[in-house]
């Protein structure tokens, strides 16, 4: 039985073309030209007015925190449904990350759930775009905008994406994306911040680059700062997967329709949302299982593996991991948090990768219908 992977890209023969000139080209007085080619044509994508290429997400949300001033004795309030990059780069500047509930629909950060985490140490707020899904962004912005909160938005998994018509990453003081090679666009790995801003795009080019101000040819640094760079390599790649973006959504949403048409009829099983106010590029098909069928993501994906389908978890709750052990009771963040806590146990990212086809998705669909039904 040939196994059906959880992810992976679709490269073309211009992705190849464009690393091939890359290796052979990018150098001495043309070491940069994919970066910034590829940095423009993304900014002008997402209606930017600045991109940064970078060697991950997370170091896009460590410079974005670090931009804005976050700090010790500041609060960041953060989804708890999320992955811990999302977190981290909270407690890399000293700061400590509060964990607020989900909407239950589009399994996002909630204008409500922020509002009861405020206190006044809070100083920024990092809403996710889980799984292509997006937030009540406009209640999110203007509960901030409000309560004077900096607003960073991570886009790590939902380019393509759009709320009231605005694309994913155009919200906030900054917002942040993957490129991880499982992500809709890949770069292998790697990351982009994009800001309207230039004093956080010079901030963050500066903090970048082991604090040398950007042209500094002296190598004479004034801080302590970061090495944050994409390669060309890995610009070319993107540059070149940038270039075919909508058929990368379109194929993304013609995958989730087949799983859409596959499972609408099976009792038990929630997708990913769609709402009125957003478009859903659905990175990752994700299936939630009624709690009245007594199965749980471990014993989901054991089951699925040895049918031959590889899945990944739901993720975990942060407040329920042992990383974030000493911030609070355990007991007391399922009271605080009941969605996160409730989806969680139950959800399973499905396989999403572009080399699947209709028959894959059916016979993806076929193996997790027979282990509900015990088969």
């Amino acid at each position: 039985m040939k196994r059906i992977p959880i992810a992976g890209p679709w490269i073309t023969e211009r992705e190849i073309e464009y690393v091939t000139d890359a290796v052979r080209n990018a150098w001495y007085e043309n070491h940069s030209v994919y970066q910034q080619r590829f940095e423009t044509a993304f900014a002008r994508y997402v209606s930017r007015r600045y991109a940064i290429s970078l060697p991950s997400c997370t170091s896009a949300l460590h410079l974005s925190l670090l931009a804005a001033g976050v700090g010790p004795g500041d609060e960041v309030i953060v989804p708890d449904l999320t992955w811990i990059a999302s977190a981290a780069p909270i407690s890399y500047v000293g700061a400590k990350p509060v964990f607020a509930d989900v909407d239950p629909v589009s399994w996002c950060l909630s204008a409500e759930a922020l509002e009861a985490a405020l206190t006044s140490r809070s100083k920024a707020v990092i809403p996710v775009d889980l799984y292509g899904s997006m937030p009540d962004m406009d209640a999110v912005l203007d509960l901030a905008h409000r309560r004077g909160l900096v607003v960073i938005e991570d886009a790590a998994e939902s380019l393509g994406s759009e709320y009231r018509g605005r694309r994913a990453g155009s919200f906030g003081q900054s917002s942040t994306f993957s490129f991880h090679g499982s992500k809709t666009l890949t770069t292998g790995e790697g990351g982009m911040l994009v800001t309207d801003h230039e004093d956080v795009y010079q901030r963050c080019l500066f903090l970048r680059d082991h604090g040398r101000p950007p042209g500094d040819r002296y190598f004479f640094n004034t801080e302590v700062a970061w090495k944050y760079k994409m390669t060309s390599l890995q610009a070319a790649l993107g540059l070149a997967q940038l270039e075919r973006i909508d058929e990368l959504i379109a194929r993304k949403r013609q995958i989730f329709a087949w799983y859409r048409e596959q499972l609408e009829g099976v009792p038990g099983l929630t997708l990913n949302a769609e709402g009125p106010d957003w478009k859903n590029s659905y990175w990752m098909v994700t299936v939630i299982v009624d709690a009245s069928l007594g199965i749980d993501k471990r014993q989901l994906m054991d089951a699925m593996s040895q049918k031959g389908v590889d899945t990944r978890p739901f993720f975990h709750p942060l407040s329920s991991l042992p990383a974030y052990g000493q911030l609070a009771s355990a007991a007391d963040w399922p009271r605080r948090n009941p969605h996160a806590y409730s989806i969680s146990p139950r959800g399973l990212n499905l396989p999403s990768g572009y080399n699947l086809d209709r028959a894959a998705v059916e016979q993806v669909c076929e193996r997790l219908v027979d282990v509900l039904r015990g088969r």
